[in-house]
């Protein structure tokens, strides 16, 4: 018997969540690499960030990464910011302290701010990071060889204090959004689909989910052409990544075509076409979204 539309997306807001099982491995394993660091270099602290802290990673775990913030001791930013290159000889050092507690993984690699494990089930993300006086951390871009002020504990607060506002909603359909994402190959930064969230749904209310995405895509057709300005005040453009005109029209497209599918499913929805419906709104979230009857 067919599902109703609703019922469906129910359904999509299930397969998109982690297991217990594997939230239970994350946190076996990110301890474990935290103990690692700690063992030989003075962590002030340390603790976990990007979109597992916030809620928002989607299923399944082996295409995530999990971000882990080491706060050290200033000592480290003396010795290497003086250096050239110093950015890239502190991940490095990072780097050589998780390779002797994991020799035996396959890849563990730095990536512009980060030193990447990749496990065979997930990956890890280490950030060195530095406290600093009037809030917020400075972290080491290895390509550009600068320092980034970055807030994610801040982020974390504003993702908890929206969705609240939103009644517990906004955190499930980010994860949609990102699932329309994962159909077309990550095009967009997930932080950046995130932030424009949070500002397109900023003071509107999420009746449902599938409107809720349909606004989403419809107000993103401008939205993406503008500036997104980090939410914690740090970093400037989260979407300067899409530099070129050509980008930009680009990502206009993208959203056109998931807006204009939106629409179609709806209608189809109105009309009590449930097979209809459900096979456009497969077009926009791929197999997250169950198959019709």
């Amino acid at each position: 018997m067919a599902k109703t539309i609703l019922e469906s997306f129910r359904e999509l807001k299930t397969n998109l969540e982690i297991t217990e099982l594997q939230q239970s491995t994350v946190s076996t394993r990110q301890q474990n690499v935290r103990n690692a660091v700690e063992s030989e270099l003075n962590v002030l602290d340390s603790f976990l960030t990007g979109s597992y802290s916030r809620h928002t990673m989607i299923a399944p775990l082996k295409e995530a990464d999990i971000d882990i913030f080491i706060i050290l001791d200033v000592q480290y930013y003396y010795h290497y910011n003086g250096q050239n290159g110093g950015q890239a000889g502190l991940l490095d050092l990072v780097k050589r302290i998780l390779r002797k507690t994991y020799s035996k993984t396959p890849d563990i690699s730095r990536n512009g701010q980060a030193v990447t494990i990749q496990f065979t089930d997930f990956m890890v993300d280490v950030v060195p990071a530095f406290s600093c006086q009037r809030g917020g951390y400075l972290i080491p871009n290895s390509i550009t060889q600068s320092w980034i002020f970055t807030d994610p504990k801040k982020h974390v607060e504003i993702m908890s204090v929206a969705n609240k506002k939103h009644d517990g909603d906004l955190v499930p359909l980010i994860k949609m959004i990102k699932a329309w994402n994962r159909t077309i190959n990550d095009h967009f930064r997930s932080f950046h689909l995130e932030v424009m969230a949070l500002q397109i749904l900023d003071g509107v209310k999420i009746s449902d989910y599938p409107s809720g995405v349909r606004y989403f895509f419809d107000k993103g057709r401008s939205y993406v052409k503008q500036k997104n300005p980090d939410p914690a005040g740090y970093g400037g453009d989260v979407g300067s990544y899409l530099n070129t005109r050509e980008k930009i029209d680009d990502a206009v497209s993208r959203f056109e075509t998931a807006y204009t599918r939106a629409i179609k499913a709806e209608d189809y929805a109105n009309r009590d076409d449930i097979k209809e419906a459900v096979s456009m709104w497969r077009k926009i979230f791929g197999d997250y979204f169950p198959a019709y009857g």
